[in-house]
C-alpha cells in the first residue's frame, strides 16, 4: 500500500490514498443494523443513490439498507395510491434479472412489511422514471426501434404523423375517462402515461440522428416525472440508477465535452436550497458482476477488471480499507484531500458526488432466474442502451 510519497525537496507528502483513508468512515458489512446510518443526508429532500454497475449485489444491497434506514427514521415517503389497481407485467422490457433477483426481493419484501404496519400517509411507494412503457402503451405502433431507423435514412417514419395523431387522441381519451374530481390519482397516471408516450417517441426518432440528444431527453424526462412525483404526492425521494446519470455530468467529459446533461445535475440547478438535494456514489476496484454477452442473452457470472492505476478507484483501492463512505460535504474532509481529489482522473462513470460508497471487492447479484423472457413488442424499451 502506497500512503507517501518524496517531493521535489526531498520532503515526505501524504498521497492522495493517505489522505482519503484518513477521511473517510470504515463501515460495517451490509447486513449490520448500523450500516444504513447515513443520517449526514436526512434533511435532504432528495437523495441520489447511484452504482458503477447493474447487477452487483454490494451496490443493490447497500442502496436498500440506506433507503430503508431513510424511510424508517427520516419520513422519506411518496404514499401510494389508496385505490386497488389492476396489475400488469412489469420489467420486460430489459435483463429481467437486473431487478429479478434475491437482493431486490430482499428490499421489496422489507417494504411490504412496512407499509402493512404504517397509516396509508406515511406509507412509501415504488415509481419508475425513466422511459419503459411506449411500446405497452400504445402497442398499435410498430417496434420502437425499427421506427427509429426508418427514421433515420428517411427522414420521417411513414407512420410518425399518425403516432403523434394516436398520442392525441390517447391522451385526449385518457382525461376525459380518469378527470372524475373523485379520482385524482387517475388522472396523474394519465397525465403521466401521456406525457412518457410523448417523450418516448422523441427519443427513439433522436437515437438515430443524435446520440446526446438521445441522452438528455431521456434524463430531462426522467428529472420530470420525479418534479411530478414530489408535488403531486408530497414526502422526499430517494433514487436509484447508475452512477452515469447521478454523478452531475456538468464536472465530467459528458458535460464539458459532449453537452450531454444528467439528472443529478438537473437536481442541483432545481432544487438550490443548502443539502436539499444529496448524491451518493459507488465504485468497486474488481470483482464479480452480473451481465451479458448481448442484449436479450442469458445472465452471466463476469470478472470486473481491476481499477486501472491512474483511477479514482485505484487511489480507493490503494487505501487498503474494503468498505468505507467518503463524505464530501464541508466540514467531512481535510482541504488537503478535497483539493488533491479535484484533480481530475479517470473513474467508471463518475460525476460530482456529494459522498462516494466504496466496495473494494464485489460480487454479483443472485437473479432468480437467469434466462430472458421473450419481451415482444417492450423490447424496444431504451433498447440498445439498456439502463
Amino acid at each position: 500500500m502506497f500512503l507517501f510519497r518524496r517531493s521535489g525537496r526531498g520532503k515526505m507528502v501524504k498521497s492522495v490514498s493517505s489522505l482519503v483513508a484518513e477521511s473517510c468512515k470504515p463501515l460495517p458489512p451490509i447486513e449490520d443494523k448500523s450500516f444504513g446510518s447515513f443520517d449526514s443526508f436526512a434533511n435532504s429532500r432528495i437523495v441520489l443513490i447511484g452504482d458503477a454497475s447493474h447487477g452487483t449485489s454490494e451496490f443493490y444491497r447497500a442502496r436498500a439498507a440506506i433507503t430503508q434506514r431513510l424511510i424508517e427514521y427520516y419520513g422519506f415517503n411518496h404514499h401510494p395510491s389508496s385505490k386497488e389497481k389492476t396489475l400488469s407485467p412489469v420489467f420486460q422490457h430489459f435483463p429481467e434479472w437486473m431487478w429479478r433477483n434475491e437482493e431486490m426481493q430482499g428490499f421489496v419484501n422489507w417494504l411490504r412489511a412496512y407499509n402493512e404496519g404504517e397509516l396509508l400517509a406515511k406509507r412509501a411507494g415504488v415509481y419508475g422514471l425513466d422511459l419503459h412503457s411506449m411500446g405497452t402503451s400504445i402497442k398499435a405502433i410498430e417496434d420502437p426501434a425499427i421506427y427509429g431507423r426508418v427514421a433515420l435514412h428517411k427522414g420521417d417514419a411513414p407512420c410518425e404523423h399518425g403516432v403523434v395523431k394516436l398520442l392525441q387522441q390517447l391522451l385526449e381519451k385518457r382525461i376525459e375517462l380518469s378527470s372524475q374530481p373523485q379520482d385524482g390519482e387517475g388522472f396523474f397516471d394519465a397525465e403521466m402515461n401521456a406525457r412518457l408516450i410523448r417523450d418516448s417517441e422523441r427519443y427513439y426518432r433522436s437515437m438515430y440522428w443524435a446520440g446526446d440528444e438521445s441522452w438528455n431527453l431521456r434524463d430531462v424526462h426522467m428529472f420530470e416525472t420525479l418534479r411530478r412525483l414530489l408535488k403531486a404526492k408530497g414526502g422526499r425521494a430517494v433514487v436509484w440508477t447508475h452512477n452515469s446519470h447521478l454523478g452531475d455530468a456538468r464536472a465530467t467529459g459528458m458535460g464539458q465535452s459532449r453537452d450531454e446533461l444528467n439528472l443529478g445535475q438537473l437536481c442541483r440547478e432545481n432544487f438550490t436550497a443548502p443539502g436539499e438535494v444529496s448524491i451518493i456514489g459507488m465504485g468497486t476496484h474488481d470483482g464479480e458482476v452480473a451481465p451479458a454477452d448481448a442484449w436479450n442473452e442469458p445472465m452471466q457470472v463476469m470478472a470486473v477488471n481491476p481499477s486501472r492505476k491512474d483511477s479514482y478507484e485505484r487511489i480507493m483501492h490503494d487505501t487498503g480499507i474494503p468498505s468505507f463512505l467518503l463524505d464530501m460535504k464541508p466540514g467531512s474532509v481535510s482541504d488537503e484531500a478535497r483539493k488533491a481529489l479535484e484533480e481530475q482522473r479517470l473513474e467508471r462513470f463518475i460525476g460530482q458526488f456529494d459522498a462516494y460508497l466504496w466496495f473494494d471487492r464485489t460480487s454479483a447479484v443472485r437473479p432468480l432466474e437467469i434466462e430472458q423472457h421473450h419481451e415482444g413488442i417492450s423490447r424496444g424499451e431504451t433498447y440498445p442502451f439498456s439502463m
